[in-house]
């Protein structure tokens, strides 16, 4: 008998969250706009990521998963903007998938969400980069705040609890599709 996943009732909670009473549009409003600035503030620290979104400047991108989107425009100092939600996107980007523990399951092994494109391919292209190339240095952000050796400390240990998640996850009957 395969054993089953101890998190089998997390599947079903998300969808009943969304189909419940929705955000106001000020609170979707005031995230996008806190993404944007996380966004922004990963990109200024990779002055090649804002070269070549740079190159993209005026690009539109429209980014969806379920029922959620954002509309992201390139500026031309190769940052991002929130674009109108009635903007023309030159690229649209779709999680495939729905379910959030399954994305989150994947994200756990290192595997991407899969993803369906259409639009511009160099614009793409691009994007794809930044996904590939581009990642969030905590560890030097907390050192500004706390100093160098706290922040390698939390640093360190937030490595071993990653990976420690990722071999219990790795573990999991659920993880290997048993479920």
């Amino acid at each position: 008998m395969t054993p089953k996943s101890p998190f089998t009732f997390l599947d079903g909670l998300f969808e009943r969250i969304a189909s419940g009473p929705q955000p106001p549009e000020w609170l979707v409003h005031e995230v996008q706009h806190r993404a944007v600035l996380f966004l922004n503030h990963v990109l200024m620290q990779e002055p090649e990521a804002m070269e070549r979104l740079g190159s993209q400047s005026g690009r539109i991108a429209r980014v969806q998963w379920r029922a959620y989107s954002m509309a992201l425009q390139i500026t031309p100092a190769g940052l991002l903007d929130l674009a109108s939600a009635s903007a023309t996107p030159d690229l649209r980007i779709e999680v495939a998938e729905s379910s959030p523990l399954s994305i989150a399951k994947g994200a756990m092994r290192g595997d991407k969400p899969t993803i369906l494109i259409d639009g511009d391919v160099k614009f793409a292209a691009e994007i794809n980069w930044l996904v590939d190339n581009v990642r969030w240095d905590l560890e030097e952000d907390l050192a500004r705040i706390i100093g160098d050796a706290p922040a390698y400390a939390i640093g360190s240990v937030a490595k071993r609890v990653a990976q420690a998640l990722r071999s219990f996850v790795a573990s999991m009957p659920f993880s290997r599709g048993d479920v």
